[in-house]
């Protein structure tokens, strides 16, 4: 299972740092298709003047939220810490939280749900590495 956690959390991370950085270089999202999802967001999120004029902010946050923890979570599991399978835990409901404001957002889509179920990949893959740690068999 740590495996399957190793190459779940660097694919997300690396996946997270990449959309962030495509957010910075073309902020209104000419290239990348995401004109429409900028106009979406201004429509429901609270402050459309201030954190949606651009997918700057939204990038600085996908950075945050999915790329470093995901990354942190992957360094972790390479080290064998004793903390890693809590934090894989918690950046796969961290990333199926993220995907559930995506889809009141912007609907269902096959990317966020793909997402979604990589998450709750993480969430299964952790748990089950937690209960092999209370048993000792790890």
């Amino acid at each position: 299972m740590k495996n399957l956690e190793k190459i779940l959390t660097l694919f997300i991370g690396i996946g997270a740092v990449a959309g962030a950085v495509m957010m910075w270089m073309d902020p209104i999202g000419t290239t990348w298709g995401g004109e429409p999802l900028l106009e979406m967001l201004r429509a429901k999120m609270p402050w459309p003047d201030v954190f949606f004029k651009n997918f700057i902010p939204s990038g600085f946050a996908l950075l945050a939220v999915n790329g470093i923890t995901q990354l942190a979570a992957a360094i972790l599991l390479f080290k064998n810490h004793r903390l890693a399978q809590h934090v894989v835990l918690a950046c796969g409901i961290i990333l199926m939280l993220w995907i559930m404001l995506e889809w009141w957002v912007w609907g269902f889509n096959a990317l966020s749900n793909i997402y979604f179920i990589l998450g709750l990949a993480e969430v299964i893959a952790a748990a089950v590495g937690l209960k092999k740690e209370a048993r000792g068999v790890l």
